[in-house]
């Protein structure tokens, strides 16, 4: 068997201000971590939390009366959110947060950070700069700065957001997403064909990638025998 087609995929669909894609995304670190045997590729897909925002985004105050009807309301669900947050090592600094952003440009970034293989990278800092740093998404001096910081280049992703470089790529890849049922996120999905919605724990993460794993290995098996048995017929 190729050893490369054993490598599993894994598709994380979320967006960079969803609080539990925040946490889901260090659970899932953890899940890898528990099982390092399993060699995995993941691949971050476009989601947008909040598709009826404007391109350049509200004030936060605004999101959560419309979203909650009231910041207090939020307040609750923030607490509980930030104290699992915490329990996982990362900050969310909810009081920081002065604008909601549309997040198109957040996902292009990471798109174009892929090319590079610093996709995970780029999510995470957009993420921290959202969460923890109470950083401006809409701004596009703060977008560029974290792709700068990225190892992106600074002209040239300058240029690319300044165009509408991915733009419908991006877009129709979301919509695919909600096309397919996916109306919650996260939503990981293991070798195209198990799906686990939520910040599941990372242990149960952890167990999934197992199972998944070894039907993923199953399958290939399988097809490579189908293909012995053609070549040889």
């Amino acid at each position: 068997m190729d050893p490369v087609a054993t490598v599993m995929p894994i598709d994380v669909v979320s967006d960079v201000v969803c609080p539990w894609c925040f946490i889901g995304k260090r659970r899932l670190e953890k899940a890898l971590a528990i099982r390092p045997e399993i060699p995995v590729e993941v691949r971050w897909r476009p989601y947008f939390l909040n598709p009826w925002i404007p391109r350049g985004g509200i004030s936060r105050e605004e999101y959560l009366k419309t979203k909650f009807g009231s910041v207090e309301r939020y307040d609750g669900i923030a607490r509980r959110v930030a104290a699992a947050a915490a329990a996982e090592g990362l900050l969310y600094a909810v009081d920081r947060i002065a604008r909601q952003p549309n997040t198109l440009d957040c996902h292009r970034l990471i798109l174009w950070a892929g090319e590079s293989g610093d996709a995970a990278r780029m999510k995470q800092r957009l993420m921290d700069l959202y969460f923890t740093e109470g950083g401006d998404l809409t701004d596009r001096t703060v977008l560029v700065q974290a792709a700068v910081d990225c190892g992106l280049d600074r002209a040239e992703v300058g240029e690319r957001l300044d165009s509408d470089a991915d733009v419908v790529r991006v877009e129709r890849e979301a919509e695919s997403a909600r096309e397919a049922g996916i109306d919650g996120v996260p939503c990981f999905i293991f070798a195209g064909a198990f799906a686990v919605s939520g910040a599941q724990p990372a242990d149960q993460l952890a167990a999934a990638i197992e199972r998944a794993a070894s039907e993923y290995a199953r399958r290939r098996g399988e097809a490579d025998a189908a293909n012995e048995n053609i070549r040889s017929g």
